[in-house]
Protein backbone atom coordinates (compact mmCIF):
# COMPACT_ATOMS: atom_id res chain seq x y z
CA UNK A 1 0.00 0.00 0.00
CA UNK A 2 1.33 3.31 -0.98
CA UNK A 3 0.60 6.05 1.59
CA UNK A 4 0.37 9.71 1.10
CA UNK A 5 0.37 12.74 3.67
CA UNK A 6 -2.09 15.11 2.85
CA UNK A 7 -1.52 18.97 2.25
CA UNK A 8 -4.97 19.78 3.32
CA UNK A 9 -4.37 18.86 7.27
CA UNK A 10 -1.87 22.00 6.82
CA UNK A 11 -4.46 23.99 5.72
CA UNK A 12 -4.52 26.58 8.82
CA UNK A 13 -0.89 26.33 9.73
CA UNK A 14 2.17 28.04 8.00
CA UNK A 15 4.26 25.63 6.37
CA UNK A 16 5.83 25.20 2.84
CA UNK A 17 5.61 22.78 0.18
CA UNK A 18 9.47 22.07 0.96
CA UNK A 19 9.09 21.38 4.47
CA UNK A 20 5.88 18.98 3.82
CA UNK A 21 8.06 17.21 1.04
CA UNK A 22 11.36 16.94 3.59
CA UNK A 23 8.84 15.43 7.04
CA UNK A 24 7.03 13.24 4.44
CA UNK A 25 10.72 11.67 2.60
CA UNK A 26 11.84 11.75 6.55
CA UNK A 27 9.01 10.07 7.63
CA UNK A 28 8.55 6.96 5.29
CA UNK A 29 5.60 8.86 3.27
CA UNK A 30 5.42 7.31 -0.42
CA UNK A 31 3.85 11.02 -1.93
CA UNK A 32 1.72 13.93 -0.81
CA UNK A 33 -1.81 14.36 -1.56
CA UNK A 34 -1.94 17.75 -2.60
CA UNK A 35 -5.43 19.67 -2.25
CA UNK A 36 -6.00 21.97 -5.04
CA UNK A 37 -6.38 25.15 -3.20
CA UNK A 38 -2.27 24.96 -2.55
CA UNK A 39 -1.86 23.81 -5.71
CA UNK A 40 -3.16 26.69 -7.38
CA UNK A 41 -1.25 28.80 -4.84
CA UNK A 42 2.11 27.36 -5.68
CA UNK A 43 1.29 28.12 -9.49
CA UNK A 44 3.98 31.53 -9.43
CA UNK A 45 6.61 29.13 -8.14
CA UNK A 46 7.91 27.19 -11.58
CA UNK A 47 10.33 24.92 -10.11
CA UNK A 48 8.04 23.26 -7.46
CA UNK A 49 6.09 20.89 -9.65
CA UNK A 50 5.87 16.92 -10.14
CA UNK A 51 9.79 16.74 -11.23
CA UNK A 52 10.97 18.50 -8.17
CA UNK A 53 8.84 16.69 -6.08
CA UNK A 54 10.42 13.31 -7.24
CA UNK A 55 14.05 14.57 -6.15
CA UNK A 56 12.29 13.79 -2.87
CA UNK A 57 11.15 10.51 -3.79
CA UNK A 58 7.77 11.32 -3.71
CA UNK A 59 5.16 11.68 -6.00
CA UNK A 60 1.50 13.83 -6.11
CA UNK A 61 -0.95 10.83 -5.33
CA UNK A 62 -3.72 12.34 -5.54
CA UNK A 63 -5.02 16.17 -6.45
CA UNK A 64 -7.84 16.78 -4.28
CA UNK A 65 -10.21 19.23 -5.68
CA UNK A 66 -13.82 20.61 -6.24
CA UNK A 67 -15.80 21.07 -9.35
CA UNK A 68 -19.21 23.16 -9.28
CA UNK A 69 -20.97 20.87 -11.39
CA UNK A 70 -24.48 22.17 -10.31
CA UNK A 71 -23.20 25.03 -12.86
CA UNK A 72 -23.49 25.84 -16.39
CA UNK A 73 -21.66 24.36 -18.68
CA UNK A 74 -19.17 26.90 -19.34
CA UNK A 75 -17.94 27.71 -15.64
CA UNK A 76 -17.77 23.53 -15.13
CA UNK A 77 -15.18 23.64 -18.25
CA UNK A 78 -13.52 26.42 -17.22
CA UNK A 79 -12.39 25.39 -13.67
CA UNK A 80 -12.06 21.65 -14.97
CA UNK A 81 -9.33 22.85 -17.26
CA UNK A 82 -7.60 24.49 -14.90
CA UNK A 83 -7.87 21.35 -12.58
CA UNK A 84 -6.59 19.18 -15.01
CA UNK A 85 -4.01 21.92 -15.75
CA UNK A 86 -2.52 21.73 -12.11
CA UNK A 87 -2.60 17.65 -12.35
CA UNK A 88 -0.38 17.77 -15.51
CA UNK A 89 1.85 20.24 -13.31
CA UNK A 90 2.20 17.72 -10.47
CA UNK A 91 2.54 14.58 -12.88
CA UNK A 92 -0.54 13.00 -10.99
CA UNK A 93 -3.27 11.00 -12.71
CA UNK A 94 -5.96 11.57 -10.74
CA UNK A 95 -7.91 14.04 -9.79
CA UNK A 96 -10.45 14.44 -6.81
CA UNK A 97 -14.09 15.93 -6.99
CA UNK A 98 -17.15 15.81 -4.49
CA UNK A 99 -20.26 14.57 -6.78
CA UNK A 100 -22.28 17.44 -6.21
CA UNK A 101 -23.54 19.77 -3.58
CA UNK A 102 -26.69 17.91 -2.35
CA UNK A 103 -27.37 14.11 -0.87
CA UNK A 104 -29.02 11.28 -2.93
CA UNK A 105 -32.21 11.31 -0.99
CA UNK A 106 -32.65 15.50 -1.39
CA UNK A 107 -31.42 15.99 -5.28
CA UNK A 108 -34.27 16.40 -7.36
CA UNK A 109 -34.65 13.99 -10.29
CA UNK A 110 -33.54 16.86 -13.02
CA UNK A 111 -30.52 17.88 -10.77
CA UNK A 112 -29.23 14.58 -10.45
CA UNK A 113 -29.57 14.21 -14.74
CA UNK A 114 -27.82 17.38 -14.98
CA UNK A 115 -24.75 16.17 -12.88
CA UNK A 116 -24.56 12.79 -14.54
CA UNK A 117 -24.24 14.53 -18.11
CA UNK A 118 -21.71 17.56 -16.54
CA UNK A 119 -19.68 14.82 -14.46
CA UNK A 120 -19.67 12.74 -18.30
CA UNK A 121 -18.28 15.18 -20.33
CA UNK A 122 -15.69 16.29 -17.49
CA UNK A 123 -14.53 12.73 -17.77
CA UNK A 124 -14.32 12.48 -21.68
CA UNK A 125 -11.83 15.58 -20.82
CA UNK A 126 -10.02 13.67 -18.45
CA UNK A 127 -9.67 10.83 -20.85
CA UNK A 128 -7.75 13.32 -23.73
CA UNK A 129 -5.37 13.88 -20.79
CA UNK A 130 -4.97 10.49 -19.52
CA UNK A 131 -6.46 11.28 -16.46
CA UNK A 132 -8.91 9.95 -13.95
CA UNK A 133 -12.09 11.66 -12.03
CA UNK A 134 -12.81 9.98 -8.77
CA UNK A 135 -15.92 11.07 -6.92
CA UNK A 136 -15.08 10.79 -2.89
CA UNK A 137 -17.80 8.73 -0.83
CA UNK A 138 -18.95 11.98 1.31
CA UNK A 139 -22.00 12.92 2.81
CA UNK A 140 -24.23 15.93 1.24
CA UNK A 141 -23.25 14.50 -2.26
CA UNK A 142 -24.47 11.89 -4.93
CA UNK A 143 -21.42 9.01 -3.54
CA UNK A 144 -23.21 9.53 0.01
CA UNK A 145 -24.00 5.56 0.15
CA UNK A 146 -23.00 2.57 -1.44
CA UNK A 147 -25.93 2.19 -3.70
CA UNK A 148 -26.22 5.74 -5.10
CA UNK A 149 -22.70 5.86 -5.94
CA UNK A 150 -22.98 2.35 -8.10
CA UNK A 151 -25.74 4.14 -9.59
CA UNK A 152 -23.64 7.33 -10.38
CA UNK A 153 -21.33 5.20 -11.99
CA UNK A 154 -23.82 3.24 -14.06
CA UNK A 155 -25.44 6.58 -14.93
CA UNK A 156 -22.10 8.55 -15.93
CA UNK A 157 -20.80 5.08 -17.41
CA UNK A 158 -17.46 6.66 -18.20
CA UNK A 159 -14.31 4.24 -17.54
CA UNK A 160 -12.24 7.44 -16.35
CA UNK A 161 -14.75 8.27 -13.56
CA UNK A 162 -13.61 6.10 -10.39
CA UNK A 163 -13.92 6.31 -6.61
CA UNK A 164 -11.97 7.63 -3.87
CA UNK A 165 -13.41 5.70 -1.15
CA UNK A 166 -12.79 7.29 2.13
CA UNK A 167 -13.77 4.60 4.78
CA UNK A 168 -15.13 6.95 7.78
CA UNK A 169 -17.71 8.05 5.58
CA UNK A 170 -18.48 5.13 4.12
CA UNK A 171 -19.24 3.75 7.25
CA UNK A 172 -20.72 7.02 8.52
CA UNK A 173 -23.27 6.07 6.12
CA UNK A 174 -24.16 3.00 8.18
CA UNK A 175 -22.56 0.53 5.51
CA UNK A 176 -20.22 -2.04 6.71
CA UNK A 177 -16.85 -1.16 5.87
CA UNK A 178 -15.82 -4.48 4.61
CA UNK A 179 -19.34 -5.05 2.25
CA UNK A 180 -18.75 -1.21 1.12
CA UNK A 181 -14.86 -1.85 -0.36
CA UNK A 182 -15.93 -5.18 -2.05
CA UNK A 183 -19.03 -3.97 -3.81
CA UNK A 184 -17.05 -0.98 -4.82
CA UNK A 185 -13.54 -2.22 -4.99
CA UNK A 186 -13.63 -2.30 -9.01
CA UNK A 187 -13.99 1.15 -9.07
CA UNK A 188 -11.81 2.10 -6.05
CA UNK A 189 -8.70 3.85 -6.76
CA UNK A 190 -7.88 5.42 -4.00
CA UNK A 191 -9.10 5.48 -0.32
CA UNK A 192 -9.06 8.30 2.49
CA UNK A 193 -8.22 6.70 6.21
CA UNK A 194 -9.66 8.67 9.30
CA UNK A 195 -11.32 7.93 12.51
CA UNK A 196 -13.53 9.34 14.91
CA UNK A 197 -14.35 9.04 18.53
CA UNK A 198 -17.96 8.15 17.81
CA UNK A 199 -20.88 8.77 15.84
CA UNK A 200 -22.40 11.85 18.34
CA UNK A 201 -18.96 13.72 16.84
CA UNK A 202 -19.01 13.28 13.11
CA UNK A 203 -20.40 16.80 12.56
CA UNK A 204 -16.45 17.67 12.82
CA UNK A 205 -15.96 16.88 10.05
CA UNK A 206 -18.72 19.40 8.09
CA UNK A 207 -16.89 21.63 5.44
CA UNK A 208 -17.82 24.42 7.51
CA UNK A 209 -16.09 22.68 10.17
CA UNK A 210 -12.96 21.47 9.05
CA UNK A 211 -12.53 24.99 7.49
CA UNK A 212 -13.34 26.94 10.18
CA UNK A 213 -9.70 27.70 11.95
CA UNK A 214 -11.27 27.87 15.54
CA UNK A 215 -13.86 25.79 15.21
CA UNK A 216 -13.26 22.45 17.49
CA UNK A 217 -11.69 19.26 16.81
CA UNK A 218 -13.44 17.16 19.42
CA UNK A 219 -14.24 13.97 18.24
CA UNK A 220 -11.25 13.98 15.38
CA UNK A 221 -8.79 10.71 16.97
CA UNK A 222 -6.08 9.08 15.81
CA UNK A 223 -6.70 6.20 12.99
CA UNK A 224 -6.53 3.26 15.57
CA UNK A 225 -8.24 4.51 18.42
CA UNK A 226 -11.77 5.59 16.98
CA UNK A 227 -14.86 3.82 16.19
CA UNK A 228 -13.80 2.00 12.82
CA UNK A 229 -11.79 -0.95 13.44
CA UNK A 230 -8.81 -0.25 11.29
CA UNK A 231 -7.13 -3.42 12.44
CA UNK A 232 -9.86 -5.32 11.21
CA UNK A 233 -10.47 -3.51 7.78
CA UNK A 234 -6.87 -3.55 7.01
CA UNK A 235 -6.10 -6.82 7.79
CA UNK A 236 -9.38 -8.35 5.95
CA UNK A 237 -8.63 -6.53 2.35
CA UNK A 238 -5.50 -6.90 0.19
CA UNK A 239 -4.50 -3.47 -0.14
CA UNK A 240 -1.03 -3.99 -1.47
CA UNK A 241 -1.86 -2.04 -4.64
CA UNK A 242 -3.56 0.31 -3.87
CA UNK A 243 -3.02 4.03 -2.72
CA UNK A 244 -4.19 5.54 0.22
CA UNK A 245 -3.54 8.98 2.23
CA UNK A 246 -3.70 9.77 5.63
CA UNK A 247 -6.17 12.65 5.84
CA UNK A 248 -5.90 14.76 9.58
CA UNK A 249 -8.20 17.56 10.22
CA UNK A 250 -7.19 18.21 13.79
CA UNK A 251 -4.62 19.57 15.81
CA UNK A 252 -0.88 19.15 15.84
CA UNK A 253 -0.39 17.18 12.50
CA UNK A 254 2.95 16.09 12.15
CA UNK A 255 2.76 14.54 15.80
CA UNK A 256 -0.61 12.77 14.93
CA UNK A 257 1.00 11.89 11.46
CA UNK A 258 3.70 10.48 12.27
CA UNK A 259 2.31 8.22 15.18
CA UNK A 260 -0.40 6.85 12.33
CA UNK A 261 1.94 6.28 9.74
CA UNK A 262 4.60 4.08 12.15
CA UNK A 263 1.37 2.15 12.96
CA UNK A 264 0.25 1.58 9.40
CA UNK A 265 3.69 0.56 8.53
CA UNK A 266 2.94 -2.87 9.41
CA UNK A 267 -0.35 -3.18 7.34
CA UNK A 268 1.88 -1.71 3.93
CA UNK A 269 2.40 -5.59 2.44
CA UNK A 270 3.76 -3.99 -0.73
CA UNK A 271 5.18 -0.40 -1.68
CA UNK A 272 4.28 0.40 -5.32
CA UNK A 273 6.01 3.15 -7.19
CA UNK A 274 4.45 4.32 -10.42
Amino acid sequence: MNVSVCTISFRHGLQSIEHIAKWATTHGFDGIELWGTHARHLKPHAHVNGEWLQTHGLTVSMLSDYLPLHEEWTKIQSAANNMLHLADRWNTSKVRVFAGELGSQLIQKEERLHLVNQLREVCKMAMEKNKQILVEIHPRTLCDTVSSTLQLLSEVNHPSLRVNFDVLHAWESGANVDEAFEQLQPFIEHLHLKNVLDRGHLHVFHPENVFHASASRQGMTSLFTGQIDYHQFLSNHDLSSFHASLEWFGHHPFAVLEKDKQKLVAYQKQTLYH
